[in-house]
């Protein structure tokens, strides 16, 4: 494709050279360069794509979008474009070199602090069973079809994104469903794209290490519906305080999802055990393999949803009740003596509590103990507040490591422990290896009690001291079990 028209409407200020020559590959990561690459400089929030400038050139890049040239490549061959916001031109650069996907598909994005890979993957998953070729961008992985592809952030940059949509595209694909993060909605990495309908879940505390202050993170959130357009939808959580907030300055249609205010999809749970719940939505009732009031406003979401982009509302109830929970998102496994260990991605005090309450709501024989930690260099506020929610709502509780990275696990665990009063202490074990906090936790468990295992869920790593190991709570679960069968 030709740079000029890579470059349409990326708000460039001024160029140098040949604005006609051929580009062969878009990159911001100066290592992915090769002959004929348009390399983008973008300055990120811990690394300055400008400092790479002279490695992409090295590597082939024949131009260079920026925010200023660099004296040292002043007068050369390479060509050069000023851009007023260098992550705004990445996105609209990206978006128009891969023949803007998003255009192509029926993208829905799906916000908030919890729910999001739920949602976005149930969606996938109904659409998929009713016949569609879909694509999907989550935590856990994203797919093209039936072909996954690894993931390393929520939402991917604004290359891989557009690169992600076009082989959607190629694939066949008539519809998308992806998260999106309050990062990429900062760093504008969704810019450009065509969304034919949004989803807000709920607004809880998170992420507060990045946005500084509540306040910040809810406008973060609120910018993806203000740029909505009229022809997509905006289906927002009425139960969540947030929600209607999210949709003030929306100029899509406003529908509104809920299990406890009104709503236009309203959902009642009948029934509730172990194995799922009856749920009532507007009219319909389905019996789901979910549990918690949490999943049932997930579901509610993925109906109405599905609903507003036309699918059979029978045929959506009926595919509704063969779908299963989503990895690391209230997994359970069964051990001896009636004993159930649940594996869970809540990593907020917000979903702590909500899986928490969901278990209790079972009244498990041997009550619930809750095994947790917090991330190393994330947000520290939250760590005292779920240390005392544990305490709060868990019979026992093992407080270890999670991903603690570059932090001392046991200074992480000292911030969890200040929100305990004595009393939460008292029925509080402190074990920073999260393998032998798991293992002790299914070996000493009461007969009939359920064990949450909550923060990590579907990741199968652990990061200590700054370096990846292998790590899946659910293989340490399945071993320890294993093992008192064996005995």
């Amino acid at each position: 494709m030709k740079l000029i028209d890579i470059i349409d409407g990326i708000g460039a200020v001024a160029h140098t050279g040949n604005l006609q020559c051929e580009i062969s590959t878009i990159c911001t990561d100066s290592r992915k360069c090769t002959a004929g690459s348009l390399f983008i400089a973008v300055k990120g929030a811990e690394n300055d794509g400008h400092k790479y400038i002279g490695a992409a050139i090295s590597k082939g890049a024949c131009a260079v979008i920026c925010s200023a040239i660099p004296e040292e490549f002043k007068g050369g061959d390479t060509i050069f474009i000023t851009a007023d916001d260098d992550r705004r031109a990445a996105a609209l650069a990206a978006r128009n070199f891969y023949g803007n996907p998003s255009g192509c598909l029926n993208l829905v994005g799906v916000t908030g602090t919890n729910g999001k890979t739920s949602i976005a993957t149930l969606l996938y998953r109904l659409f998929t069973k009713l016949g569609y070729c879909c694509g999907l961008l989550s935590t856990i992985a994203n797919y093209v079809g039936e072909k996954r592809y690894e993931t390393e952030n929520t939402t991917p940059g604004p290359v891989e994104l557009n690169e992600l949509l076009h082989k959607m595209t190629q694939a066949g694909c008539e519809y998308c469903f992806m998260e999106v993060s309050s990062h990429a909605i900062d760093q504008q990495r969704i810019e450009g794209l065509e969304y034919r309908g949004g989803i807000f879940t709920n607004l809880t505390h998170d992420h507060l290490d990045y946005h500084k202050t509540f306040a910040n993170y809810l406008s973060c959130k609120k910018r993806f519906f203000d740029n909505l357009p009229s022809s997509a939808f905006a289906l927002v959580n009425a139960d969540d305080r947030n929600g209607m907030v999210m949709v003030q300055n929306t100029k899509a249609g406003i529908y509104r999802y809920a299990c406890r205010s009104n709503a236009d999809f309203k959902t009642k749970i009948i029934e509730r055990s172990i194995e799922g719940m009856l749920l009532k939505i507007n009219s319909k009732e389905v019996w789901c393999r979910f549990i918690g009031d949490y999943n049932a406003a997930n579901l509610t979401a993925v109906y109405a949803a599905a609903t507003l982009l036309g699918a059979d509302e029978d045929e959506t109830i009926r595919i509704m009740s063969e779908l299963t929970s989503v990895a690391g998102r209230l997994e359970y496994f069964k051990g001896m003596n009636n004993v159930i260990a649940a594996v869970d991605y809540a990593h907020t005090p917000d979903a702590l509590e909500n899986v928490l309450k969901t278990l209790i709501d079972l009244k498990p024989e041997g009550g619930v103990t809750c095994v947790f930690g917090c991330g190393g260099n994330r947000d520290k506020t939250k760590r005292p507040e779920m240390g005392a929610i544990a305490g709060k709502y868990a019979e026992r509780v093992i407080v270890t490591s999670d991903n603690p990275r570059n932090e001392d696990p046991y200074e992480i665990i000292k911030d969890i422990k200040s929100g305990m009063d004595l009393k939460m202490k008292a029925k509080s074990l402190f074990i920073s290896d999260r393998e032998e906090a798991i293992r002790t936790a299914i070996l000493t468990a009461n007969p009939g009690s359920i064990i949450l295992v909550a923060g990590k869920g579907h990741e199968d790593y652990q990061i200590i001291n700054g370096v990846k190991h292998h790590f899946d709570d659910k293989e340490i679960i399945l071993e320890t079990f294993a093992g008192q069968t064996e005995q």
